[in-house]
């Protein structure tokens, strides 16, 4: 394998053994998802022979995060947001701080300190974008109530997140880890008198409403018409080049100048270009793109795989999963009924749920590089998302069962009564 060129390397070799090892798990009727873990787990570091380019890899699942996103953006609106908030904002929330308090608990009974075991609760507490949205997409589920409701709560808790992100470094010190000095804008928002967390979170609000206002009022005008008269050019590759251009650009473009994620850049693109007619043709052309570095985003998880954790730490293991698989999903469950919804919804939202991923890492590897949390935390939380995502195809092949079987009474009770009228 040469050197000289990492990205294609990796590429190469993640794609290729994607490609194997989900053949051979479709064959053995196993989650496809679960072959391209394997395939993660074969090129990282932590086994023999070749070891690909980890930076690399987790750069180019985060192209598939961002074309994902944008995606489902294309089949949302502003209203759609607005009709599932009175669910979806209280659910995330209370789900997240309850997660959190649950892994804060595995934490301190591993000896953790406070501020160590809340990273990790916080970590365990956010899903997967990738993943809920693959499970929606293969049961077309997106468009449907639980779909937007499952998609809203996920963007509150990216929400969440980002602001967690935001807080972490300034409070390091507090938290048991090294002292960080604020960045610049916070520094000077201090200076009008602020606490450093205050000026923090306000510069954070200010970021991020900023950057919502923009796309809301400038972009939903700007975007689509862009999009028009790059159609009525006639060429297809430059509609495509459009497409992508808008949905990476906005991605980047609102990390690197209003510190929102990825994922939620990407999102916003979407749900203002779902505004023009040609939105399902855009779909369309960044559909290949997306499932092949989707594809990526589970070669990079399997990559960070540590087998020895399982040997190492198998009860904190347990616990991890409990956390994530366990806690999640019941809370989750609870909420939604709580708030009168039926028993199928809630049930495909706490499936969706009971997984983690990409921001979980990004928060773990800010904690152990701040050194607020050990090293052995990231294990845990890399084996707690493999054991999730794993288990994740499981519970909705089970929902899926559960819901077949209500309707078997239900077409045998009326059977009678349609052959009476006729």
């Amino acid at each position: 394998m040469p050197h000289d060129t990492p990205l294609i390397a990796t590429i190469v070799a993640g794609l290729g053994l994607a490609f194997i090892f989900g053949l051979v798990a479709q064959r053995l009727r196993l989650p496809m998802l679960a072959g391209y873990l394997l395939a993660g787990v074969v090129i990282g570091p932590f086994t023999p022979g070749y070891v690909a380019d980890q930076k690399l890899a987790n750069e180019l699942a985060e192209l598939g995060v961002i074309l994902l996103m944008f995606g489902v953006g294309l089949h949302f609106s502003v209203r759609d947001l607005l009709a599932v908030r009175a669910l979806a904002i209280p659910g995330a929330i209370v789900q997240t701080v309850l997660a959190t308090v649950a892994g804060g608990a595995v934490g301190l009974a591993m000896g953790w300190g406070w501020g160590a075991s809340l990273i990790f609760g916080l970590s365990l507490s956010v899903a997967s974008t990738v993943v809920l949205l693959r499970a929606l997409q293969d049961r077309a589920l997106v468009e449907t109530e639980r779909g937007r409701i499952a998609v809203g709560w996920l963007i509150v808790e990216d929400l969440v997140m980002v602001v967690a992100l935001v807080l972490i470094p300034p409070l390091a010190g507090l938290l048991g880890g090294r002292d960080v000095p604020l960045e610049e804008g916070a520094a000077q928002v201090q200076a009008l008198g602020f606490g450093p967390v205050a000026a923090t979170l306000l510069l954070t609000a200010l970021k991020v409403s900023a950057f919502v206002a923009l796309m809301l009022v400038v972009g939903r005008k700007l975007i689509p018409a862009a999009l028009h008269y790059t159609a009525h050019t006639g060429s297809r590759e430059l509609f495509r080049l459009g497409v992508l251009a808008i949905a990476l650009g906005v991605a980047y473009g609102s990390s690197a100048m209003f510190g929102v994620s990825f994922a939620l850049g990407a999102f916003f693109a979407g749900m203002v270009m779902a505004g023009s007619t040609l939105s399902q043709q855009a779909m369309r052309e960044t559909l290949p793109l997306r499932d092949a570095f989707a594809v990526l985003f589970f070669v990079s998880v399997g990559m960070l795989f540590n087998p020895a954790v399982l040997i190492a730490a198998p009860l904190a293991l347990l616990g991890t999963v409990a956390v994530i698989v366990g806690v999640k999903a019941v809370v989750a469950y609870a909420l939604v009924r709580a708030f009168g919804r039926d028993r199928g919804m809630a049930l495909t939202i706490a499936a969706s749920l009971a997984q983690i991923g990409e921001f979980s890492f990004i928060l773990i590897v800010m904690g152990v590089s701040l050194g607020i949390v050990p090293g052995e935390t990231r294990d845990l939380v890399v084996a707690g998302a493999l054991v999730s995502i794993l288990v994740n195809p499981l519970l909705f092949a089970g929902l899926d069962r559960w819901q077949a079987r209500q309707l078997v009474p239900k077409n045998t009770a009326t059977a009678p009564d349609e052959t009476r009228v006729a």
